[in-house]
């Protein structure tokens, strides 16, 4: 019977004070799940085209509604902070008056995946639909599709579906911002 060794699990505060140690580097690609340290995977060309042209194309539809950040921690509860690619934020003015922003500051999360898409969405959806994040896009680049989870309640996304080519997605929580699937997948 192999011996099972102990896990040490950080809170968010601890994972910060890492990095004002030295211990975690800026460009360290890691970020805390449940606890743990997790690797993120490398990103490759497409990633970037889409991950750049989400962002385009969200500056220009939110305006001063949102902020959009880019690849930026989201601090879920005490031991979870993903980095997701993109995130729609409360506008700037409200942001500022905040000490620290949580989960109920963010409008939309962006996942996009093309190795990670299992992993996406069997471990990150999950942890942002119990923090009430109102709505998350898993932009799975092979498939060339959008799956849209909104809706949040008991820890769940009550409503899932998929939009995909020749389609546009619009935000829940800013319903005049409407996307092109097409604009960003190719």
């Amino acid at each position: 019977m192999a011996m099972r060794l102990p896990r040490r699990h950080f809170t968010v505060d601890e994972y910060h004070k890492m990095g004002e140690a030295g211990i975690l580097h800026e460009d360290d690609r890691v970020e805390l799940i449940d606890g743990e340290i997790i690797e993120m995977s490398p990103v490759n060309h497409p990633h970037i085209l889409c991950v750049d042209m989400l962002t385009k194309l969200l500056v220009i539809g939110v305006g001063d509604d949102a902020m959009v950040r880019v690849q930026s921690p989201i601090r879920l509860d005490d031991a979870t902070e993903p980095q997701p690619d993109l995130a729609l934020m409360r506008p700037y003015e409200y942001l500022a008056t905040l000490e620290r922003e949580g989960p109920e500051d963010v409008l939309l999360v962006i996942e996009v995946a093309e190795s990670t898409i299992r992993a996406d969405r069997n471990h990150k959806v999950p942890r942002y639909a119990r923090a009430g994040i109102p709505e998350v896009w898993l932009v799975n680049i092979p498939k060339k599709v959008v799956e849209v989870y909104s809706d949040p309640a008991q820890g769940k996304y009550q409503s899932i579906m998929r939009v995909g080519r020749g389609q546009s997605l619009t935000v829940k929580m800013l319903p005049h911002v409407h996307i092109a699937v097409d604009a960003f997948l190719r």
